[in-house]
């Protein structure tokens, strides 16, 4: 796979939402219940979410395909006594056993935030997520729902796709993986999410729409509890190898 150029865009999102504390708090705390033993994060991007697995003293290893992020997580976490591990870590790496023997079947749960539609081979990314895990171990998948929200935003991010419940389920239904959970998050998400990139065009979230969006997370909440069955900004599929 061809490394993925982040465009100015990138650096500038994760930043906007390095600062919503309550919403990463929120998809972390959604996450955390799929998520123990020897933990893997892939793409871990400048640690948005890593934080809060590292200040409850979780054992995780961190891994980006960004040198520029590698180093950013490296100045901000390689001070605790809990992280195992961190790696410059191609997702859809063809040859995984080859470049990264030391990883093959040593983690209890894998999981990538808003990573797995960046890759053009997005098939690859799970095979290589299974050979990571150890029997049992859990695979935990969050990504942008509904192809119809594609907007500026998805251009920027060099988004490949964003999926359903359906299509996600497909990509991760491969022999030995058993699929245990799948639920749509954060539902008012869609509306933020349509308005400033489709119809106002913007390529990176507005700094003050994240931080309003972001005082308000225990409205979402309320909603989410109500829609989540129905449609959110994304989707998470949890598989477990058998």
């Amino acid at each position: 796979m061809d490394k993925i150029q982040v465009k100015d865009s990138g650096p500038e999102t994760l930043d906007v939402i390095s600062e919503a504390g309550n919403f990463n708090r929120w998809m972390y705390n959604t996450i955390k219940p799929h998520c123990s033993g020897n933990i893997l994060e892939v793409g871990s991007g400048i640690g948005n979410i890593s934080q809060f697995f590292l200040a409850d003293n979780q054992e995780i290893s961190l891994s980006d395909l960004s040198t520029d992020y590698f180093r950013i997580l490296e100045n901000k976490f390689s001070s605790y006594p809990n992280l195992k591990g961190l790696f410059t870590l191609d997702f859809a790496e063809k040859e995984l056993e080859t470049k990264y023997p030391q990883l093959i079947g040593k983690f209890d749960t894998v999981f990538a935030l808003n990573v797995l539609e960046h890759v053009p081979d997005h098939e690859q990314a799970i095979r290589n997520c299974y050979k990571l895990l150890k029997p049992g171990g859990k695979l935990v998948i969050l990504v942008p729902a509904f192809q119809s929200l594609f907007n500026q935003f998805d251009v920027a991010l060099e988004h490949q796709r964003r999926y359903t419940p359906k299509t996600l389920k497909k990509v991760m239904s491969i022999p030995g993986f058993k699929l245990v959970h799948c639920q749509f998050f954060n539902a008012m998400g869609i509306l933020g999410w349509f308005v400033s990139g489709k119809l106002m065009s913007k390529n990176a979230i507005p700094g003050g729409q994240m931080r309003l969006y972001d005082q308000l997370v225990p409205l979402w909440k309320i909603v989410d509890w109500i829609l989540k069955p129905f449609c959110g900004l994304s989707v998470i599929c949890v598989a477990q190898k058998e």
